[in-house]
């Protein structure tokens, strides 16, 4: 199920149960990608350190 049928679901369960329909797909975005965008500034990714006794995914 894509994104847009899950709206039309949605939208027709708030329609019978009598609740606001909920906002439609992507509309978000933008400040969802904005706010990450502003966290990874304020909080940069720290270097991982590799795991000890534990091979990697490629098992080299």
């Amino acid at each position: 199920m894509d994104a847009i049928q899950q709206h039309m679901l949605d939208t027709y369960r708030a329609a019978r149960l009598g609740e606001p329909a909920p906002p439609p797909p992507g509309r978000h975005d933008r400040r969802t990608l904005r706010d990450l965008y502003r966290h990874w500034l304020t909080h940069p990714p720290t270097p991982r350190q590799p795991v000890r006794g534990h091979s990697s995914p490629s098992g080299a």
